[in-house]
């Protein structure tokens, strides 16, 4: 990376955060924080977002998925701190579906997972340029957006397309700002409270109860088999002083190996002209199958 994480994460410089009021926006606010950066916390859950704020944490209620109000937040930032070197657009939603799910839905889901990054590096990464100030950003993708699993077509999408995004970023930015660079966050399984809201606020769609412990995990009930969110930071901040910007974390049940392996039959699914998403395909599920077992045995 061009940009070392020496410079852009240290006190005395400015962090914006948004989703930042839980997971891992929360823990990365409080890191900052405690590492004397002035820091920006911005979510759209206002009562959330208050038990956030404390010493150098700015609490800034913003909807991502509403581009004035990702403009109101930027503008703030730069009158009140003058500079923003890290920018984590962080916020997400769970809520998905299928091929045919109504397209308020999609437009939902996109409004939050891939707007709001665009929303968020559109509003700042100009400003960022001006300052001359050295900067990241991180965007918070998804393995979903690389692997693609059936069952949640509506998050896939919006999280390859941020994939997309980042990607042409970090290219742009390469060759005309070579002060600021980019990275794509792409956690494992993290216990965070994504689908516990996202299973809220289906319930209060269709009027139903909702059963907090019947959500298979959360931050307040977490998986062994997921990372806790302060784990995912620790990743963070290690993976960008490497300079990297793909930024593949593992989780307790998934190695990095296994994931490169399950990317890598993906990306084949076109190069071995394959049916798509052949590693849930009946007729090729045991071939993926005996890949992985053979590279775990390689391994």
């Amino acid at each position: 990376m061009r940009v070392s994480l020496e410079e852009v994460v240290k006190a005395g410089n400015v962090a914006v955060v948004t989703g930042a009021s839980s997971g891992i926006g929360k823990a990365l606010v409080q890191r900052m924080a405690k590492l004397g950066m002035k820091v920006y916390a911005a979510d759209i859950d206002v009562d959330e977002l208050q038990g956030v704020v404390g010493e150098n944490i700015v609490g800034v209620p913003t909807d991502v998925a509403d581009p004035s109000s990702v403009e109101a937040l930027a503008a703030r930032v730069f009158e009140e701190a003058g500079k923003c070197n890290l920018l984590v657009n962080n916020a997400g939603i769970g809520r998905g579906g299928g091929p045919f799910e109504p397209v308020a839905r999609y437009h939902q889901t996109l409004g939050v997972n891939t707007f709001g990054p665009i929303h968020g590096c559109q509003a700042f990464v100009p400003r960022m340029q001006k300052t001359g100030e050295p900067g990241i950003i991180v965007n918070t993708g998804s393995k979903q957006g690389i692997t693609c699993p059936p069952g949640n077509l509506v998050y896939n999408v919006s999280k390859s397309a941020l994939k997309t995004y980042t990607e042409g970023l970090e290219h742009e930015l390469r060759s005309t700002t070579p002060r600021l660079a980019a990275a794509l966050l792409v956690p494992g399984w993290v216990n965070t409270s994504i689908m516990l809201k996202s299973k809220r606020d289906a319930a209060k769609e269709t009027g139903d109860a909702f059963d907090p412990d019947a959500v298979f995990f959360h931050e307040a009930k977490p998986a062994k088999g997921a990372w806790m969110p302060d784990q995912i930071v620790d990743f963070m901040l290690e993976e960008l002083g490497k300079g990297r910007f793909y930024l593949i974390a593992p989780d307790n049940d998934v190695s990095r190996n296994v994931d490169n392996k399950r990317m890598t039959w993906t990306m084949q699914d076109i190069t071995q002209d394959r049916p798509p998403l052949s590693r849930w395909h009946p007729d090729w599920k045991p071939k993926f199958e005996a890949f992985i077992a053979a590279e775990d045995e390689d391994s």
